[in-house]
């Protein structure tokens, strides 16, 4: 319809909590909710740019015209704004947000609407990665990214086949007698090319696929066979947001437990804030299911995110790991050292276990225990390693127990 050298801009718009809403709320509310937001876009499009509902909860808008990007990413920011404040919906008020892809053509270049469309989804997922309530114009780039992510979702798929998964296990020590009472498992991945891939890069895109789902049911079937013969061993394990979402996740736990024989109350599995922040209505009926079975619950990186000592007591959990950089600043900074300090104490009270993370020097071992951690995990005492050496480390102890010395031995409680 329009001019050939025009500019035509395309943004794609979806709302970040409606899924939450209709769930939470029924969908009477849920199309109320789409009404009000669809108004909010046409008052803000005004006359200049046309807006479309898509389905569901995914919007458009399309302007055309010799700047049309810039004014619609005005347009954008201001729709952003917006449904970052409350709605009224009946007697309730919420808080809805979006997530946006912006993507343009000069008419010159010969993008055709459905590779419009395609850049401004690209784009809109990039939003969603980012922390959502933001727009993102569509780049070359995250292309290139989405196809990467492609790529090692095959190979992480492949690599599960051709067992190229190890796990390692990183020794806990009590922080009286320094003697090992915990492993915690962490996972490994040796390409066939012998280049090893840190867990950094490849959980977050097997998370972005689902493939997480396979990969963590593998990794918690080896750690429990591994850690079976590790008599009285705690054995914790970390267990991804995309798990702790997945329904079918207690039922194959359940069935690990089950096949391995290994002891529910010696598992420990270790979430971190985030998956409880994200969904917490499928996160708690999860966890309820979980702790039905005896197996423990753990808080990890205590203190990096928002997780405050009220959120401690609302979820119940039997330990809390302290973030390695809590621990490394109560070293040296007052504000760190009482936080470190009043989070112990409503552990404590609330009859939880703590373990210190990162420890690496003595000085930071004294401290913490003195500080009230009763589990020490970092490389004063051990680097992670495979099952094999973990085997050996408990023999020793075991033969050196026979011999109790005055400097370890612990009367019996």
């Amino acid at each position: 319809h329009h001019v050939a050298d025009e500019e035509i801009a395309l943004a794609l718009i979806d709302l970040d909590s409606f899924k939450q809403v209709n769930d939470h709320y029924g969908h009477v509310i849920g199309d109320q909710l789409i009404r009000q937001c669809a108004e909010i876009m046409r008052e803000i499009c005004g006359e200049e740019a046309r807006c479309y509902r898509l389905g569901g909860d995914e919007f458009a808008i399309t302007m055309m015209g010799p700047v049309a990007g810039n004014i619609l990413e005005g347009i954008c920011r201001k729709i952003i704004e917006r449904l970052g404040k409350p709605l009224q919906l009946g007697k309730r008020e919420v808080v809805v947000g979006a997530s946006i892809g912006l993507s343009r053509s000069n008419g010159r270049d010969g993008l055709g609407s459905s590779e419009l469309l395609r850049r401004s989804d690209v784009a809109m997922y990039a939003s969603k990665r980012a922390g959502k309530m933001r727009c993102t114009w569509f780049s070359e780039d995250l292309d290139r990214n989405r196809e990467a992510q492609r790529e090692m979702d095959t190979e992480l798929r492949r690599a599960l086949a051709n067992e190229e998964f190890q796990m390692h296990y990183q020794p806990l020590v009590d922080a009286e007698s320094r003697e090992i009472v915990a492993v915690e498992a962490l996972i490994r991945w040796t390409r066939a090319d012998g280049q090893q891939v840190g867990p950094h890069i490849f959980i977050p895109v097997a998370e972005e696929s689902g493939f997480i789902n396979a990969i963590g049911v593998w990794a918690l079937r080896r750690a429990c066979t591994d850690a079976l013969a590790w008599d009285g061993i705690m054995l914790s394990v970390n267990i991804s947001a995309a798990q702790l979402r997945n329904p079918e996740f207690p039922i194959q736990l359940g069935h690990i437990l089950e096949e391995t024989g290994f002891p529910a109350e010696r598992l420990e599995l270790e979430i971190t804030e985030t998956c409880l922040v994200l969904d917490p209505v499928v996160a708690e009926r999860n966890l309820a299911v979980i702790r039905g079975f005896g197996v423990n619950i753990s808080l990890d990186d205590f203190g990096t995110g928002y997780a405050s000592i009220g959120f401690l007591r609302q979820f119940r959990f039997e330990k809390l790991k302290l973030d390695r950089s809590l621990v490394v600043d109560a070293g040296s900074d007052e504000g760190s050292r009482a936080m470190m300090l009043s989070s112990i104490t409503v552990a404590r009270a609330l009859n939880m276990g703590v373990t210190a993370e990162g420890v690496e020097t003595e000085e930071q071992a004294t401290m913490v225990r003195a500080a009230g951690c009763d589990q020490i995990q970092g490389w004063l005492f051990y680097k992670a390693m495979p099952a094999d050496q973990i085997d050996q480390h408990l023999s020793r102890a075991a033969a050196a127990s026979e011999w109790p010395q005055p400097a370890i031995y612990k009367g019996v409680a």
